[in-house]
């Protein structure tokens, strides 16, 4: 109410937006759904681009839900959250209940006899019956994480302890010690050289400083060498002594067998899932489905399917790709299928079945601020990792968006590309960024398995309420990305291997394209990189060669009429691949591997004709020798007659490593990479079959010297070719893996709305082709508890300083309570008390914390 010249009352109708609080932006459009509340229209324009007037007026963001200013991001209301509830019914529960037993059986059995072995060893030791065995129970409350002093793997249950210090000891190290073979107590030297940083101008093979130029080695370094651990044996009668102060215990106590659980916890278990299992019976194990049963695998239902390899005499080469919105309840056996058989699952579309929230860069920012500056810390500085060099840089939150939409270069004018990887720094994302996090959950497909508080087969959601549970997610990942591959610096993801299942949803996608100046800037930098390499890698100095062979290059190459040369118009090094040519020598295939035997010009593997920027790629170049065909594997100190047939022209490739006729192999203008279209795609995945995994090893093991990391350095050595997570096989690398090995990855193109389901165990590595927002979820299903177990035996017999040693998951831990609820709601099905929601995720601690004298007692 205002009062008018005459002093009279009369009620004027607000003209301030709802969005910004202001009532000086002009015009503004009133919501005929709700009457209450009003836009303006710079406010409209700014942060609803794909909103009309009209439909304002219709119905507002508020109305709809989907309200980005302030106040929403930052109070979520009741009617939103509700939209995330999805607790199963009672005969989905019974369902999902014997489905969870009858694929955890083999493990609980398992597990079962591994702690009967040792108790009947403990007997042995006592002289006692096994059901007279005496042994203390462990005072560890559930908030407690308890590891294994030698390996660093979780303690749930039965482990030795040494009284005197409290070294603890699991069962599976007490048995490697008994068999002569301990693997979890690993010390690697790890190379310092690799660390040095070598200076910015060595990042793009330009001239280094005086200061830097120590730290640059081009030889190749010596294995990893590994620390032998004191002599620590067990006595004859099978006790195992405290090992030596050098290995953290005191070195002069005897490791007494410890439980936390009730001893007669597992066996009880054990017992009541297989009387159950006789009542309840499975009606479908989609794991032993034949192929005949999936509607897709006959190529009936194309549209859901996505070809994504092309193996000889395989039936997995099609990934299961369903769209969101046409998804089912009949659909989760399908999925199930799939899944169990290890393979990928997309689905496409999924922001379809959401409420629109925006996933603009500068809404999360304000969202993100928001929270910052009301409830927590002041966090509006970040660290970003730089691609290039793989090292952090700090950066001011609303300054990297800005990068993110309009692209960075950095002195030299190659593109800068950061990445922001579990941000925002919180072990729990609802809490910075709670609308959002209501936003990705309601996207989630298949939420019996994903949904991270009511997934009823996410095996993750059945840790107690006030446990320590690990942090699974969601969490984003925020890099910048271009179409090319640059092959140095791309915004990429090495290949590496989840602890758990994962689900990965691409939520946002900006396009920067280089302009025609950093075009040429990148195009002359690629030359150079290239030149660097062939020295570091393969020992091969193109700028040093002397005036002599440059003349005698010349000569023979005027000599040829189908390649001739011209020093004065050409740039040597751009037509140079990224990997050694091949060369056809006398009929006789090799491949050059040791570059410090050779005695061989440069100039008989470069090419050396002008041509535009599409003659760079990643091919191996071939040389036709007398109509015989040769790879250089190595040089005998041969000189050969450059008399060949230089191939300087733009290769149509025809026989890729998905048998189709294709457009060039990763033209320069990074419009297509095999057969993929990429300007509607925002990340390009290579995911690797695990019956594939040991090759994929061997390969990076046999390759590593080719690879470059931090400083952009190359590798001086391998730990792990996957958990180091320091390779990226780029388009060459995936070609000759193929050619050496018989193995190719499923390849695709993740586009806006896609979710990727990566199965625990696949190896796989991604490549950002755009700026790319990314928000990931760990779950563990109970078909792929035998993997994660699998991968948890892999990261314990890393060495001790590794980036992946700690046990985070604690599968074992979490699949015994997922069989201790299903077999609790099998036993009382009409039970209709809520289960307890599961705790927050505390923050996991770098290094397992220093264990204090814990209280016991004997039982």
């Amino acid at each position: 109410m205002v009062q008018d010249q005459n002093g009279v009352l009369k009620y004027v109708e607000s003209v301030m937006c709802h969005q910004c609080q202001r009532n000086d932006k002009g015009r503004v459009v009133r919501c005929q759904k709700c009457h209450t509340k009003r836009y303006c229209v710079p406010c409209m324009t700014t942060w609803y681009p794909n909103m009309t007037e009209r439909m304002f007026a219709e119905c507002c963001p508020v109305c709809l839900d989907n309200c980005n200013c302030k106040s929403c991001l930052r109070d979520v209301l009741p009617k939103v959250k509700n939209k995330i509830d999805f607790k199963p019914s009672a005969d989905q529960k019974v369902q999902y209940s014997i489905y969870i037993l009858h694929v955890l059986l083999p493990f609980l059995k398992r597990l079962n006899e591994e702690q009967e072995n040792e108790k009947r060893i403990e007997s042995e030791i006592q002289g006692c019956a096994l059901s007279d065995v005496q042994l203390t129970m462990v005072d560890c409350s559930l908030d407690e994480r308890m590891y294994c002093d030698c390996c660093k793997t979780s303690i749930f249950d039965l482990h030795r302890s040494c009284p005197k210090c409290n070294y603890d000891l699991c069962l599976q190290c007490c048995r490697e010690l008994r068999e002569g073979n301990l693997q979890g107590n690993k010390e690697v030297v790890i190379n310092s050289v690799q660390f040095e940083n070598p200076g910015a101008g060595y990042l793009h093979g330009l001239k280094v400083d005086k200061y830097h130029r120590k730290f640059i080695n081009f030889h190749k370094s010596k294995s990893p060498k590994e620390n032998t651990c004191p002599d620590w044996k067990f006595l004859t009668d099978g006790r195992i002594p405290c090992p030596p102060e050098s290995m953290g215990g005191c070195g002069c106590g005897i490791l007494l067998l410890m439980h936390i659980k009730p001893l007669d916890k597992i066996p009880t278990l054990l017992k009541d899932t297989e009387n159950l299992l006789k009542v309840h019976k499975l009606e479908d194990d989609m794991r032993k489905m034949p192929k005949e049963w999936c509607t897709c695998s006959d190529l009936v239902n194309e549209s859901q399917l996505r070809k994504a390899a092309s193996r000889q005499h395989s039936n997995d080469n099609y990934l299961y790709c369903p769209r969101a919105v046409d998804i089912k309840s009949g659909d989760l056996k399908h999925f199930q299928w799939h899944w169990s058989k290890g393979q990928p699952v997309i689905v496409s579309n999924v922001l379809e079945t959401t409420l629109g929230l925006s996933w603009e860069p500068m809404v999360m920012w304000r969202a993100f601020r928001q929270i910052a500056n009301v409830n927590h810390d002041q966090l509006l500085d970040v660290a970003a990792l730089s691609c290039l060099d793989w090292c952090e840089i700090d950066v001011n939150v609303h300054q990297f968006f800005k990068w993110y939409t309009e692209g960075k270069y950095d002195n030299e004018g190659w593109p800068e590309i950061l990445k922001l990887k579990d941000w925002p720094p919180s072990s729990l994302f609802e809490e910075r960024l709670p609308r959002h996090g209501v936003e990705f959950i309601t996207s989630l497909p298949f939420k019996e398995y994903t949904h991270p508080r009511d997934g009823y087969l996410n095996l993750a959601v059945k840790f107690p309420e006030t446990s320590l549970k690990p942090d699974m997610g969601p969490k984003t990942y925020i890099a910048y990305g271009v179409s090319q591959e640059l092959g140095r610096g791309d915004s990429v993801t090495k290949l590496h291997c989840d602890m758990s299942d994962a689900v990965n949803v691409l939520t946002h996608t900006a396009t920067v394209t280089p302009d025609s100046d950093h075009t040429e800037k990148i195009n002359d930098l690629k030359a150079k990189h290239k030149a660097q390499d062939l020295k570091e890698l393969f020992g091969i100095d193109v700028n040093n060669q002397s005036k002599g062979e440059n003349d005698t290059l010349s000569t023979t190459s005027n000599e040829s009429n189908e390649s001739p040369l011209n020093n004065e118009g050409c740039d040597e090094i751009e037509c140079i691949t990224d990997k050694v040519q091949e060369i056809d020598v006398e009929g006789k295939r090799s491949r050059k591997s040791d570059h410090q035997k050779q005695n061989i010009n440069a100039e008989k593997i470069l090419k050396c004709a002008k041509v535009e920027s599409e003659c760079i790629t990643d091919e191996v170049q071939e040389i036709d020798v007398e109509g015989k065909r040769s790879r250089k594997r190595s040089c005998r100190k041969q000189n050969i007659n450059i008399k060949k047939k230089l191939k300087c022209a733009k290769v149509e490739k025809t026989d890729s490593p998905h048998g189709e006729e294709t457009k060039n192999h990763d033209r320069i203008n990074g419009s297509y990479v095999d057969r993929f279209d990429l300007e509607g795609g925002g990340a390009l995945w290579d995911i690797f079959r695990r019956e594939d995994t040991s090759k994929l090893e061997e390969y990076v093991k046999k390759h590593f010297t080719e690879f470059r990391h931090i400083y952009c350095r190359p590798l001086q050595q391998v730990i792990h070719p996957i958990h180091d997570q320091t390779f990226y096989l780029t388009t060459e690398h995936k070609r000759k893996l193929k050619e050496e090995f018989g193995i190719e990855p499923w390849i695709f193109v993740q586009k806006l709305g896609d979710a990727v389901f990566i199965p625990a165990g696949c190896a796989h590595q991604v490549r950002n082709l755009k700026s790319c927002i990314k928000v990931a979820l760990d779950f563990v299903s109970p078909e792929n508890v035998g993997e994660c177990i699998r991968l948890t035996e892999d990261f314990r017999v890393l060495p001790n300083n590794h980036r992946a040693k700690e046990d985070k998951l604690e599968v074992k831990k979490m699949a015994l309570y997922a069989v201790d609820a299903a077999v609790h709601d099998l036993k009382y099905p009409t039970e209709t008390s809520e289960e307890p929601k599961p705790a927050k995720a505390k923050p996991l601690k770098k290094q397992p914390p220093k264990k204090k004298r814990r209280k016991t007692k004997n039982t």
